[in-house]
């Protein structure tokens, strides 16, 4: 694996045997975006990568960035052809935060795969926190360009009643840079999966890592808090990470990272063709991190995902067995709901135009519009 000096990845392709799985259709070279270097995303796209590049024969190149804005941009554009993505795809779809700006709106995306991820809020062992509610006043990441992972970390502190204003909220660059900053000592604490090599240094390291447990699912109240913030995420016991184990689970937020992500009108067949591939080469990939197992197709092949799934991917997940109609029926609701908003988007640009709505004004408006029409 050869890495170059922005990060970008080259896996070349090697024969393999007439025996391992094949996928007709795959392009003879792909380019994938995903978060940047030292993130469980990019490592999880790099050993799904290797194994396409041995056993398809593809060449396939990774370009990491840390932004939600860097890894989607260049799929609008066509320079990446699939993108290994957190929650900016529900963002994009819906519209929101950084993709509500007149130059974006709702992105047309599909999924896919995405396997079940956790998320939490971790602490250098050193910082005096263990629980939620002693961040308070704490240097926590605040991770520029990412409302992918703001705003759980705006949720997390919404359960403990807490806010941005009463912790010391540090902007960091990069994803990377804010679990970098718990080892440099630049933060108390950082929202982020449990399995980026950055916390397990972290956690061989004198200071050592916690995670503060989010109240359990039963706390109604609490989680009432957290879904006034974002309502996608739900509660889950993990014990796959950094400073994690059977002996010593934590109660995180669930949601679905990476998602392997394209626009809706990417080629039906190729998507069916690298679906196929990954599923169908899972045993070349399943070992390389303790996440990795939950790339089965089982888990990850159904929903909930943050888009709805791409047709060619319902062809290949039918013919696997996979697919139900309760599969059908979700994803048939969340396409719906899509289609809703790019509905709603067309007839705020109109509006907005008849107006005279300049762009300074733009943000505005488009709020009170999906106040008004997509409740």
């Amino acid at each position: 694996m050869k890495i170059s000096k922005s990060g970008a990845v080259w896996l070349g392709a090697t024969a393999m045997a007439a025996s391992m799985a094949s996928a007709d259709g795959l392009p003879g070279s792909m380019v994938w975006s995903s978060y940047d270097v030292g993130s469980s995303g990019y490592v999880e796209a790099s050993a799904i990568a290797d194994a396409l590049s041995r056993a398809e024969d593809v060449r396939v190149r990774i370009m990491p960035s840390g932004t939600a804005i860097g890894r989607l941009l260049p799929m609008r554009t066509g320079r990446v052809d699939y993108g290994y993505l957190a929650n900016e795809v529900y963002f994009a779809t819906e519209a929101i935060y950084e993709f509500s700006a007149q130059e974006w709106g709702p992105q047309d995306l599909r999924v896919l795969l995405g396997r079940p991820a956790s998320f939490g809020m971790a602490v250098a062992g050193d910082a005096g926190v263990e629980t939620l509610e002693d961040l308070r006043g704490k240097r926590v990441a605040y991770v520029q360009a990412n409302p992918s992972v703001n705003i759980k970390v705006e949720a997390m502190l919404a359960l403990a009643g807490l806010s941005w204003d009463d912790v010391d909220r540090v902007e960091v660059p990069s994803f990377a840079a804010s679990t970098r900053g718990l080892i440099e000592g630049t933060v108390h604490a950082a929202g982020t999966v449990t399995t980026g090599a950055n916390l397990f240094e972290l956690e061989s390291s004198n200071r050592g890592i916690v995670w503060p447990d989010l109240p359990p699912a039963s706390d109604t109240e609490a989680w009432d808090r957290l879904r006034e913030v974002a309502p996608i995420f739900e509660a889950m016991d993990e014990t796959i990470g950094a400073g994690l184990s059977d002996d010593n689970p934590a109660i995180l937020m669930s949601y679905r990272y990476p998602m392997v992500t394209v626009y809706a009108d990417r080629d039906a067949d190729e998507v069916y063709a690298m679906t196929k591939a990954i599923v169908e080469n899972f045993d070349l990939y399943k070992d390389v991190s303790a996440a990795m197992p939950r790339w089965s197709v089982d888990i990850a092949g159904t929903p909930p995902t943050d888009a709805p799934f791409h047709e060619g991917a319902i062809r290949y997940l039918a013919e696997a067995g996979i697919w139900t109609d309760e599969h059908q029926a979700w994803n048939d609701a969340r396409l719906e709901r899509l289609n809703k908003v790019i509905e709603a988007w067309d007839n705020a640009q109109e509006a907005a135009l008849e107006q005279q709505i300049s762009g300074g004004q733009w943000a505005g408006f488009w709020a009170d519009w999906q106040a008004e029409h997509l409740q």
